[in-house]
């Protein structure tokens, strides 16, 4: 595996522990993370580990995508911000058709690209603490690749309400929405998620794989077509005057005064 400058990786009796490693940046989805990301795990479904554990190192598991590099992409082309949504995509859909089982050990808040990432995994144990949300509306962004893993998990009408409202789940809500497997405290989070690969050890490596690539087999078609709207759909966004102000206004620690708001308001006028 090559130098890498913000995944860990290790591996011990047959599980591969993946760790989100920018701790200062409460391991926020830079390009580079995600490129990193997306590497690893293609060489870990090829390598003789059974199992991968994904976790973040510090007080965070992941804090969605870095809004500091989001500042500065505001002289990017369309398609150059499509492009990043591809990349984005990419390591989602790849960690949805994982061809070995992954369990998440969310140590803290995961939060947009984030809680696709903790929720993406076939399990996903949380520390009383974690909180997750898809909080994108509030920089006025588009929370699109997520949109169609969430739709099958918890049905449109939740969907809406999560993905409009954009507010913080604790984890107790997590779990009663299925979004979460087990909360467990943060002092035995790692060790029961290896107790867990440990016991998908015993199954048969092969039929594990075949029951992964069946369910995600049902919905590859559909998410094909779902998955290139969102894409261009994110291009759009991010390019629009709601979404630079949105990410200044993040930055700034201020309420986002919406340029789309005092345009409808003029065109009533």
């Amino acid at each position: 595996m090559s130098r890498l400058r913000f995944i860990e990786v290790d591996s011990a009796h047959g599980v591969q522990t993946i760790t989100l490693n920018r701790p200062d940046k409460r391991n926020a989805l830079s390009p580079e993370l995600i490129d990193e990301l997306t590497q690893v795990l293609n060489e870990t479904s090829e390598c003789d580990c059974g199992v991968v554990i994904l976790t973040g190192a510090g007080s965070a598991f992941c804090a969605g995508l870095d809004m500091e590099q989001l500042e500065t992409m505001h002289a990017r082309t369309v398609e150059q911000h499509r492009r990043d949504s591809e990349n984005v995509a990419r390591v989602l859909r790849t960690l949805y058709e994982f061809p070995k089982p992954v369990i998440a050990a969310v140590n803290g808040p995961a939060i947009a690209g984030g809680m696709g990432l903790a929720t993406l995994c076939d399990f996903t144990y949380a520390v009383p603490d974690a909180r997750f949300g898809y909080t994108e509306v509030r920089v006025g962004f588009v929370p699109a690749i997520v949109a169609s893993f969430l739709l099958r998990q918890v049905g449109e009408k939740r969907t809406r309400e999560l993905l409009l409202s954009g507010r913080i789940l604790k984890a107790d809500e997590a779990l009663r929405l299925g979004l979460v497997t087990r909360i467990t405290q943060p002092e035995d989070l790692l060790a029961e998620a290896h107790a867990l690969a440990q016991s998908l050890l015993q199954n048969s490596p092969q039929a594990m794989r075949a029951v992964k690539e069946l369910l995600a087999g049902h919905s590859a078609n559909q998410l094909d077509e779902e998955i290139e709207d969102a894409i261009s759909a994110n291009a759009m966004q991010r390019s629009t005057e709601d979404f630079r102000e949105g990410v200044r206004a993040f930055l700034e620690h201020r309420r986002p005064e919406w340029p789309s708001l005092h345009l409808h308001t003029h065109a009533k006028i």
